[in-house]
């Protein structure tokens, strides 16, 4: 019959968007202890959640992040409205921020702010390892000031959210992009330099030359690399306030005794970077080898329609971090936290003992779980183990008759043996 639909279609699995994936198990566990963690160390730092929109008017990104940029030019995903296209889903989360800022007169109401946000960023570009069209970032921004202090406590909170969650082996890259004036003949220097190496450049190399030139210093291909190793340094261009305020931070860093690696070719791929710019980055990842990226934005408050305000912050790329944990972590790379309690029925008649008793342990703020796929006890006492439950207690005739139970603890077999309120506080005692 015509139009009937055809079920070699429907019955086919609709797969998630490529450059996107799903989060559920190890991976999650992984992503939720890199959110905690950062959560922590932001609570410790005095700084506050802001939630911005995950799509904006574009031209927030064309104007704060730069209309030659990377970005802006290829990848933004872009949404229309009618006939036009008008909005952009983020594809960075600091241009939101600071329209939020100016948005709501922060200003003039507490000019100083400290904020983080954690959440999902949009950028259409190839899909490879570390690399998606979807992925979270967590960040900062510290509105306000034009500190150098500032810059160095964004330094210090990245690096403490990675020793927090035990990833070691990172590298601190660190440069200073200058200011619009010295950055001027620094990018005048730039070009005459590479247009004797022009035409052997990569394409991109090529036409970065004339519209964004920083960005050639940031090119992967290693004969780029190797054509571009005697370019000019920015820092022999900067102005006595841009390499004072460099000094400082420096100085900083090496007073709170943070080891970093000046980086000549380190630049931003986005336009609103002044003065201070750094990466964190982790051997384990190869080429690509940045899990955080941020830097001071003196003018980007005003690019969106504030005043000239001083900011600083960063982005800590969650993916990346999560595959330099699976490569070089020093700890367990996030494994998938079990309950602290798993509660096992001998059979069925003890089964709604046994719920009772989780019930009960839930209640006081201790994790607990219980089979409720009806399988043998003793399968039941081997997925307890599977899923990494801390102690387990056995529920059978003689349990509920004694109000009596055995607790046993998974990682070393020791017994600890007490009535309902004995075992809840027991309980109580290792999680607090």
């Amino acid at each position: 019959m015509s139009g009937s639909p055809d079920k070699s279609q429907t019955n086919q699995v609709v797969r998630a968007p490529r450059g996107t994936e799903d989060l559920f198990g190890e991976k999650m566990a992984r992503q939720q202890m890199i959110e905690n963690a950062a959560r922590e160390v932001f609570d410790v730092f005095g700084y506050k959640e802001i939630r911005t929109p995950v799509f904006e008017d574009i031209a927030l990104f064309v104007r704060g992040i730069g209309a030659t940029t990377d970005i802006v030019e290829k990848e933004m995903y872009t949404l229309a409205q009618g006939d036009e296209t008008t909005f952009a889903l983020r594809p960075e989360g600091t241009a939101s921020v600071m329209r939020a800022y100016v948005e709501h007169n922060l200003f003039k109401s507490k000019k100083f702010q400290k904020f983080y946000y954690l959440g999902p960023i949009f950028r259409h570009e190839r899909p490879q390892a570390g690399r998606m069209r979807q992925f979270d970032q967590i960040g900062v921004e510290v509105i306000g000031t034009y500190d150098p202090l500032a810059d160095v406590e964004t330094i210090l909170l990245a690096a403490e959210i990675f020793r927090k969650i035990e990833l070691g082996g990172f590298t601190i890259k660190l440069n200073s992009f200058g200011c619009p004036t010295c950055r001027a003949a620094y990018r005048t220097a730039l070009r005459e330099a590479l247009r004797g190496v022009e035409a052997k450049l990569c394409a991109n190399c090529k036409s970065r030359i004339d519209r964004n030139v920083f960005r050639v210093l940031d090119c992967k291909e290693a004969h780029c690399k190797e054509l571009t190793a005697d370019a000019p340094c920015i820092r022999d261009h900067l102005d006595d306030e841009c390499r004072e305020h460099f000094e400082k931070v420096k100085d900083g860093l090496e007073a709170n005794g943070l080891a970093y690696t000046l980086d000549n070719r380190l630049v931003r791929g986005l336009d609103y970077y002044t003065k201070t710019i750094y990466e964190i980055a982790h051997p384990a990842l190869g080429a690509r080898d940045a899990i955080c990226g941020g830097g001071r934005y003196d003018g980007l408050v005003e690019e969106v329609g504030g005043p000239p305000t001083g900011g600083v912050g960063f982005a800590i790329g969650v993916v990346p971090t999560m595959l330099a944990l699976e490569k070089g972590g020093e700890g367990d790379g996030g494994k998938a936290a079990g309950p602290t309690l798993f509660v096992i029925a001998i059979g069925g008649e003890d089964r709604p003992f046994a719920f009772s008793l989780m019930t009960k342990v839930r209640r006081e703020g201790i994790s607990a779980d219980t089979d409720f796929e009806g399988k043998n006890w003793k399968k039941v006492m081997r997925a307890a183990n599977r899923d990494n439950a801390k102690y387990i207690v056995v529920i059978g005739p003689d349990e509920r008759e004694t109000g009596r139970f055995k607790l046993k603890e998974m990682s070393t077999g020791m017994e600890t043996e007490a009535d309902e309120a004995g075992l809840i506080q027991h309980l109580k005692n290792i999680t607090q």
